[in-house]
This record gives C-alpha cells, structure tokens and sequence, in this order.
C-alpha cells in the first residue's frame, strides 16, 4: 500500500508506485472525485498528442482549411452573442 503525507501547505507527493502504475508525469493535471462515503478517486485529465491523434478524423468528411475554421468559429461567436 502507497502512503503520501499531506503537508501543511495542503500538498501531496503522489509515490512513485503510483505515479508509475498511473502513467503520470510532471505537469499532469489530475482529479480527485469525493464519494459520500468520504473516498477519492484520483484520474489523470491530461491527455497526450498519441492517446488524441486520429480522434477527429471521420471516413468521408473532407478537409477543413484554417480559414474555413476561422470563419466557422467566428460565425458561431456571433450567434451566441445575438442570442444574449
């Protein structure tokens, strides 16, 4: 069993043991999920380039240029701000 020490900082050194079997490295955010009963869970959100690359990709759909998504984002912007 992995043992850490809070400090009076409120801070926690995750054992290596841990940060091992977890897949974690500096700079990864993590987050910490309270039951009732007063357990945690700790997940890691940080995702990397490989766990990501191809997600977004769709058989069939054609490429999208920068512009294209300049302009895409910039028109759903200002729908949003005429719906206020």
């Amino acid at each position: 069993m992995a043992v850490a020490v809070l400090t009076s900082k409120g801070q926690v050194t995750i054992p290596k043991a841990v940060r091992d079997a977890m897949g974690l490295s500096m700079g990864d955010k993590l987050e910490f999920v309270v039951s009732d009963d007063g357990a945690a869970v700790l997940r890691p959100v940080t995702k990397r380039v490989d766990d990501v690359f191809g997600t977004l990709h769709r058989a069939g759909r054609r490429a999208v240029s920068v512009e294209e998504m300049d302009a895409a984002i910039a028109e759903r912007l200002r729908r949003k701000e005429d719906a206020r």
